[in-house]
């Protein structure tokens, strides 16, 4: 309760204490904890980045769901290649790299087997989309959508990757 005092007013207490027990479950020692709260919608700043020592969210900022998943509001979800839409679930950050289509970005391991275990062979990672950002949403309500990834604006990759190491 202590660590979501601090953060209150930034993000849901229930979205903070499911990924807080994941947290706990498979990676203890992590000190950055990245948040997709997909419960709210993609016009919403809805990705989180929070620093556990220091209690505090050092990043906020919108996230893209799979098209597939739904127009504003991420309702159908699937670990099926082509699917086109998110998956639920834990991920661990895996390597940067350099994505042919999107630039630099970060692999996703899906932990959950069934459910987001095949995120690597679905090529789902965090990258930065011109469909992320504040003038894509004036025009149409809502985030552009990815392909299943959690695509993050362009401008806040090069912080995200700074922040999410491997692991």
């Amino acid at each position: 309760d202590m660590i979501f005092d601090q953060l209150q007013g930034c993000i849901k207490k229930d979205a903070f204490y499911i990924a807080y027990q994941g947290v706990q479950k498979w990676n203890p020692d992590a000190r950055m904890l990245a948040i997709a709260d997909l419960s709210q919608g993609s016009e919403k700043q809805r990705f989180y980045i929070i620093d556990l020592e220091k209690k505090e969210v050092i990043l906020q900022t919108w996230v893209a769901h799979g098209k597939n998943s739904g127009d504003n509001f991420a309702i159908h979800f699937s670990n099926k290649d082509a699917s086109h839409m998110s998956s639920k679930g834990f991920y661990s950050i895996g390597e940067e790299f350099i994505s042919p289509k999107h630039g630099p970005a970060l692999l996703l391991e899906g932990l959950e087997k069934g459910l987001n275990d095949k995120a690597r062979a679905r090529e789902i990672i965090i990258h930065g989309a011109d469909y992320v950002s504040e003038s894509f949403i004036e025009e149409h309500g809502r985030c552009g959508r990815s392909h299943g990834c959690p695509a993050l604006p362009r401008e806040e990759m090069a912080k995200a990757i700074q922040l999410l190491t491997p692991g």
